[in-house]
């Protein structure tokens, strides 16, 4: 059985898609853009301030499933382009207290509304 997770603290989706999807076990969290839910646009700045608009959608959407950053198993990092690495790095990287989550990381040609980074997270509903 799945059931979709939705909330208002994070963007809306913009097509045929839920927020995030959970399992008995899992929690699979779509793709989120760097949009500010209050705003439905892009946050103003550059690649810092486009991570760490994702992780506050990612972080408000787990916690309507639940669960917390701590509960993250696996990351897919879209970038626009990969020089832009080192920068979203640095604000992925404090974004996890412990055990960092396994990642994958790729550019694309392009993002959705032209964003800089979208970033997809599976979470595990055990500690």
């Amino acid at each position: 059985m799945k059931k979709s997770i939705a909330t208002q603290q994070a963007p809306a989706a913009i097509g045929p898609y839920s927020q995030a999807i959970a399992t008995e076990a899992l929690v699979f969290v779509s793709g989120q853009l760097p949009i500010d839910p209050a705003t439905g646009s892009i946050v103003a700045g550059g690649i810092k301030e486009q991570t760490e608009q994702v992780f506050k959608n990612i972080e408000a959407i787990l916690a309507e499933a639940g669960l917390t950053m701590d509960h993250i198993v696996k990351t897919t990092v879209f970038l626009a382009d990969m020089s832009l690495f080192n920068e979203m790095n640095a604000v992925y990287a404090g974004q996890f207290a412990g055990t960092f989550p396994a990642r994958s990381a790729v550019a694309v040609k392009a993002i959705p509304k032209d964003a800089l980074v979208e970033i997809e997270v599976i979470a595990a509903k055990c500690p």
